[in-house]
Protein backbone atom coordinates (compact mmCIF):
# COMPACT_ATOMS: atom_id res chain seq x y z
CA UNK A 1 0.00 0.00 0.00
CA UNK A 2 0.98 3.45 -0.54
CA UNK A 3 -0.02 5.86 1.75
CA UNK A 4 0.56 10.10 1.03
CA UNK A 5 1.36 12.48 3.13
CA UNK A 6 -0.44 15.79 2.58
CA UNK A 7 0.50 18.96 4.07
CA UNK A 8 -2.11 21.60 4.68
CA UNK A 9 -1.98 24.86 6.39
CA UNK A 10 -3.43 25.65 10.26
CA UNK A 11 -3.80 29.47 11.04
CA UNK A 12 -3.64 29.91 14.62
CA UNK A 13 -5.24 32.86 16.87
CA UNK A 14 -2.48 34.63 16.79
CA UNK A 15 -2.25 34.81 12.66
CA UNK A 16 0.96 32.73 12.23
CA UNK A 17 0.05 29.83 9.77
CA UNK A 18 1.94 26.08 11.02
CA UNK A 19 1.87 23.53 8.71
CA UNK A 20 0.37 20.28 9.52
CA UNK A 21 1.28 16.74 8.14
CA UNK A 22 -2.16 14.20 7.32
CA UNK A 23 -1.41 10.53 6.64
CA UNK A 24 -3.82 9.13 4.44
CA UNK A 25 -4.64 5.69 3.13
CA UNK A 26 -4.04 5.07 -0.22
CA UNK A 27 -5.25 1.78 -2.70
CA UNK A 28 -3.04 -0.76 -3.47
CA UNK A 29 -0.76 -0.36 -6.37
CA UNK A 30 0.58 -4.17 -6.60
CA UNK A 31 -2.27 -6.97 -6.57
CA UNK A 32 -2.76 -8.36 -3.07
CA UNK A 33 -4.88 -11.45 -2.66
CA UNK A 34 -8.38 -10.91 -1.40
CA UNK A 35 -9.47 -12.75 1.64
CA UNK A 36 -10.83 -16.89 0.53
CA UNK A 37 -13.70 -17.94 2.90
CA UNK A 38 -15.74 -19.45 0.10
CA UNK A 39 -16.17 -21.94 -1.40
CA UNK A 40 -15.90 -19.89 -4.91
CA UNK A 41 -13.18 -17.53 -5.73
CA UNK A 42 -13.53 -14.20 -4.43
CA UNK A 43 -12.92 -11.25 -6.63
CA UNK A 44 -13.57 -7.81 -6.99
CA UNK A 45 -16.03 -7.56 -10.54
CA UNK A 46 -14.17 -4.15 -11.42
CA UNK A 47 -10.51 -5.74 -11.34
CA UNK A 48 -9.18 -7.77 -13.52
CA UNK A 49 -6.22 -9.47 -11.81
CA UNK A 50 -4.50 -11.13 -14.53
CA UNK A 51 -3.56 -7.39 -16.14
CA UNK A 52 -0.23 -7.01 -17.66
CA UNK A 53 1.18 -4.06 -16.19
CA UNK A 54 3.48 -1.71 -18.03
CA UNK A 55 7.00 -0.66 -16.65
CA UNK A 56 7.17 2.86 -17.71
CA UNK A 57 3.46 3.97 -17.14
CA UNK A 58 2.98 7.29 -15.15
CA UNK A 59 -0.53 6.64 -13.68
CA UNK A 60 -0.61 3.10 -12.32
CA UNK A 61 -4.85 1.92 -12.00
CA UNK A 62 -5.36 0.55 -8.47
CA UNK A 63 -6.08 -2.78 -7.66
CA UNK A 64 -8.93 -2.47 -5.35
CA UNK A 65 -11.78 -0.78 -5.97
CA UNK A 66 -13.76 1.47 -3.57
CA UNK A 67 -16.32 4.40 -3.77
CA UNK A 68 -17.34 7.38 -2.20
CA UNK A 69 -21.05 6.63 -0.83
CA UNK A 70 -21.34 10.26 -0.76
CA UNK A 71 -24.39 12.33 2.17
CA UNK A 72 -21.28 13.33 4.08
CA UNK A 73 -20.35 9.86 4.68
CA UNK A 74 -16.33 9.10 5.14
CA UNK A 75 -15.03 5.79 3.28
CA UNK A 76 -13.50 3.97 6.22
CA UNK A 77 -10.00 3.19 6.29
CA UNK A 78 -10.55 -0.59 6.72
CA UNK A 79 -12.47 -0.50 3.32
CA UNK A 80 -9.74 1.24 1.27
CA UNK A 81 -6.76 -0.77 2.57
CA UNK A 82 -8.62 -4.27 3.24
CA UNK A 83 -8.77 -7.22 1.16
CA UNK A 84 -12.17 -8.40 2.14
CA UNK A 85 -14.88 -8.90 -1.36
CA UNK A 86 -18.47 -7.83 -0.42
CA UNK A 87 -20.94 -7.53 -3.12
CA UNK A 88 -23.28 -5.96 -0.91
CA UNK A 89 -21.11 -3.36 0.84
CA UNK A 90 -21.76 0.00 0.28
CA UNK A 91 -17.34 1.21 -0.55
CA UNK A 92 -16.59 -1.72 -2.38
CA UNK A 93 -19.69 -3.16 -3.65
CA UNK A 94 -22.66 -2.92 -5.95
CA UNK A 95 -25.00 -1.14 -3.80
CA UNK A 96 -26.04 2.66 -3.44
CA UNK A 97 -27.86 4.12 -0.48
CA UNK A 98 -30.48 6.43 -0.97
CA UNK A 99 -33.39 7.07 0.85
CA UNK A 100 -33.41 7.31 4.97
CA UNK A 101 -30.23 7.05 7.34
CA UNK A 102 -30.94 5.64 10.90
CA UNK A 103 -29.04 5.72 13.79
CA UNK A 104 -29.73 2.84 16.04
CA UNK A 105 -28.22 0.27 18.79
CA UNK A 106 -27.00 -3.34 17.90
CA UNK A 107 -29.22 -6.04 19.38
CA UNK A 108 -28.30 -8.80 18.25
CA UNK A 109 -24.80 -10.21 15.65
CA UNK A 110 -25.24 -13.73 15.01
CA UNK A 111 -26.03 -13.51 11.37
CA UNK A 112 -23.13 -13.63 8.99
CA UNK A 113 -22.58 -9.99 7.64
CA UNK A 114 -26.05 -8.15 9.25
CA UNK A 115 -26.88 -7.09 12.27
CA UNK A 116 -29.96 -6.46 14.01
CA UNK A 117 -30.48 -2.53 14.79
CA UNK A 118 -33.11 -1.44 17.38
CA UNK A 119 -34.76 1.95 17.45
CA UNK A 120 -36.59 3.28 20.08
CA UNK A 121 -39.40 6.44 19.71
CA UNK A 122 -42.11 7.50 21.36
CA UNK A 123 -45.77 7.60 19.76
CA UNK A 124 -48.09 10.13 21.09
CA UNK A 125 -51.48 8.84 22.04
CA UNK A 126 -54.20 11.67 21.91
CA UNK A 127 -57.22 10.24 24.03
CA UNK A 128 -54.97 9.97 26.94
CA UNK A 129 -52.40 13.32 25.87
CA UNK A 130 -49.59 11.05 26.64
CA UNK A 131 -46.65 9.21 24.94
CA UNK A 132 -45.86 5.28 25.22
CA UNK A 133 -42.83 3.86 24.32
CA UNK A 134 -41.99 2.00 21.30
CA UNK A 135 -39.40 0.15 19.55
CA UNK A 136 -38.37 -1.49 15.88
CA UNK A 137 -36.12 -3.69 15.15
CA UNK A 138 -34.58 -3.80 11.69
CA UNK A 139 -32.22 -5.77 10.06
CA UNK A 140 -29.08 -3.93 8.68
CA UNK A 141 -26.14 -5.44 6.03
CA UNK A 142 -22.75 -4.96 8.06
CA UNK A 143 -19.37 -4.52 5.60
CA UNK A 144 -16.18 -6.65 6.76
CA UNK A 145 -14.75 -3.15 7.75
CA UNK A 146 -16.69 -2.49 10.47
CA UNK A 147 -16.25 -4.24 13.23
CA UNK A 148 -19.71 -4.24 15.03
CA UNK A 149 -20.37 -5.38 18.55
CA UNK A 150 -23.53 -5.85 20.38
CA UNK A 151 -24.38 -2.93 22.20
CA UNK A 152 -22.51 -0.23 19.39
CA UNK A 153 -24.33 2.35 17.86
CA UNK A 154 -24.53 2.04 14.21
CA UNK A 155 -25.66 4.84 11.65
CA UNK A 156 -27.69 2.72 8.84
CA UNK A 157 -28.84 3.90 5.06
CA UNK A 158 -31.35 2.93 3.29
CA UNK A 159 -31.08 0.62 -0.41
CA UNK A 160 -32.34 -1.94 -2.46
CA UNK A 161 -33.86 -5.00 -0.82
CA UNK A 162 -30.67 -7.52 -0.37
CA UNK A 163 -32.41 -9.95 0.90
CA UNK A 164 -36.32 -11.00 2.18
CA UNK A 165 -36.05 -8.72 4.82
CA UNK A 166 -32.83 -6.66 4.58
CA UNK A 167 -33.05 -3.32 3.34
CA UNK A 168 -30.60 -1.49 5.16
CA UNK A 169 -26.77 -1.28 5.48
CA UNK A 170 -24.36 -0.19 7.76
CA UNK A 171 -21.96 3.12 6.71
CA UNK A 172 -21.17 4.51 10.25
CA UNK A 173 -20.13 2.41 13.26
CA UNK A 174 -19.70 4.07 16.81
CA UNK A 175 -18.23 1.50 19.76
CA UNK A 176 -19.89 1.73 22.96
CA UNK A 177 -17.92 0.84 26.14
CA UNK A 178 -21.10 1.10 28.75
CA UNK A 179 -22.71 -1.58 28.50
CA UNK A 180 -26.74 -1.37 28.91
CA UNK A 181 -29.45 -4.15 28.66
CA UNK A 182 -31.31 -4.98 25.13
CA UNK A 183 -34.25 -3.99 25.71
CA UNK A 184 -33.35 -0.42 27.41
CA UNK A 185 -35.01 2.74 26.17
CA UNK A 186 -32.10 4.72 24.62
CA UNK A 187 -33.35 7.64 21.81
CA UNK A 188 -30.71 9.21 19.20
Amino acid sequence: FVSTIRTISIVTNSGRTLPFLLKMPRLAKEYKECDQHEKAYQSQDAIFVARKRNVNAKKVKPMRWVKNVGLGIKTPDAAIEGTYVDKKCPFTGNVSIRGKILKGLVISTKMKRTVVVRRDYLHYIKKYRRFEKRHKNIHAHCSPCFGVKEGDIVTIGQCRPLAKTVKFNVVAHEAQRAKTGKKTFRMF
